[in-house]
């Protein structure tokens, strides 16, 4: 996810952020190290050294921070991250839950009904492709029980 522009904006304390065609906040709370009222945000800039997948400011004392995009879309609670977090831990159970397994990888794929191909990229954690049915569906092959829960936020 590639940061567009960021500014900053000393009055609200916040990193008004563009991603995409999404314009974000991220507030100076949420960085290390903080600015305040009597060390206020000098620079801030796109850091290209992070691919412009993150920005750099600077503190008026001369300290630096970084914030990757990722801290940003996660705070901002965006839709499409959330996603690809849920489906990464659950990848990341997938994975532990077969190294456990007694079954073998070819009854396993033949339990799926899908190819060994398939079941790699289930099991690849950078592919964001797939569908959180499939991996339910593994992890059900896996003698897993799971259940969803849905609660309040909570602050």
């Amino acid at each position: 996810m590639k940061i567009r522009s960021v500014k900053h904006n000393n009055r609200r304390k916040v990193f008004d952020v563009r991603i995409s065609s999404k314009a974000l906040v991220f507030p100076y709370s949420k960085t290390d190290p903080a600015a305040t009222s009597e060390n206020p945000v000098t620079r801030v800039f796109v850091d290209e050294e992070l691919a412009r997948e993150g920005f750099t400011y600077e503190l008026q004392s001369g300290r630096i921070g970084t914030v990757h995009a990722e801290q940003v879309l996660e705070y901002n609670q965006d839709p499409n991250y959330m996603r690809d977090l849920l489906l990464y831990k659950l990848t990341l159970e997938a994975q532990k839950r077969l190294s456990k397994s007694p079954l073998s990888r070819r009854e396993i794929v033949r339990r799926l009904g899908t190819s060994a191909a398939q079941l790699y990229r289930l099991l690849d954690q950078t592919n964001y492709r797939k569908s959180i049915d499939q991996l339910l569906s593994l992890l059900q092959v896996l003698e897993c029980d799971v259940d969803l829960v849905i609660r309040a936020k909570t602050a």
